[in-house]
């Protein structure tokens, strides 16, 4: 049975941010990948909405959420969810985000230890250091056509597989493809904010300020999967998994095990 969604907005200090809601029972908030929106998160928060009350908002300038015309950092991706959790009444939560949205749940956990009481991190990316994530996004951005304005141009499904296969699903359709194009369009000019921000986070000392119990999932065939090691020994209470198979956009082609190997470790 599909699991309706519900929709709404939060006045949070960023503006008005927009959420999808699945479910019923402890609530997990779900962070999105960079240049994506919760529209893409909507097959995970059914998987994770038979179990949990499942919430995914859009980052500002993402989505239906208000754009800011400053670059926000990872942690305030993560005021934005705990002021959500605020306007919807959740005083604690199960924070769960995948690349971008992994960075966001360390931020969580780290930050607001008193609200998030576990994290589970899908696909965590890490630059090594700054002329790595320089580089990293330059690369990103070749493969991701803009017009002259600067504004995102639509891609095909063959286009991504021929070009950028590595941040791609294992089997993507053009359905797939089709929301991501609706999600940049929706971003517009703003959507290198995301990755500017991943780019100035700490991810090793995320790592290291977490206290709760911390879950890492990693797709067989991701690209940051190789540090993995070094996360967890920055994190030594954290517990590492494979998803056999797995590569990228796991929430979305691999959501239902996501959601088992979630279901597993949140109750």
């Amino acid at each position: 049975m599909t699991l309706p969604i519900e929709r709404g907005l939060a006045k949070t200090f960023a503006g008005q941010i927009h959420y999808r809601s699945c479910g019923q029972g402890p609530t997990v908030m779900v962070s999105h990948i960079n240049q994506q929106s919760s529209a893409l998160m909507i097959e995970l928060l059914q998987a994770l909405g038979a179990h949990f009350r499942a919430v995914a908002i859009d980052y500002p300038s993402h989505g239906h959420s208000d754009h800011i015309d400053w670059q926000p950092r990872i942690e305030d991706y993560a005021r934005a969810v705990i002021e959500t959790m605020d306007a919807l009444g959740i005083e604690h939560a199960f924070a769960l985000g995948e690349a971008v949205g992994a960075a966001v749940s360390i931020a969580l956990g780290g930050g607001w230890p008193q609200r998030i009481d576990k994290v589970v991190l899908v696909n965590t990316p890490f630059f090594t250091d700054a002329d790595t994530a320089t580089r990293d996004i330059a690369d990103i951005a070749k493969v991701r056509p803009s017009d002259a304005t600067g504004f995102p141009a639509p891609r095909s499904i063959d286009y991504l597989l021929q070009n950028d296969p590595e941040h791609a699903p294992m089997q993507p359709t053009q359905s797939w493809m089709d929301r991501i194009n609706v999600a940049q369009f929706e971003i517009g000019r703003d959507r290198w904010q995301a990755m500017q921000a991943l780019s100035a986070f700490d991810t090793l000392g995320g790592m290291a300020a977490l206290r709760c119990p911390t879950l890492m999932l990693y797709g067989e065939h991701f690209i940051y999967g190789r540090h993995r090691a070094l996360l967890q020994a920055k994190c030594p209470q954290a517990k590492a998994e494979i998803i056999a198979g797995g590569r990228f956009c796991m929430s979305w082609e691999r959501a239902q095990d996501v959601a088992k190997q979630a279901k597993a470790f949140l109750r």
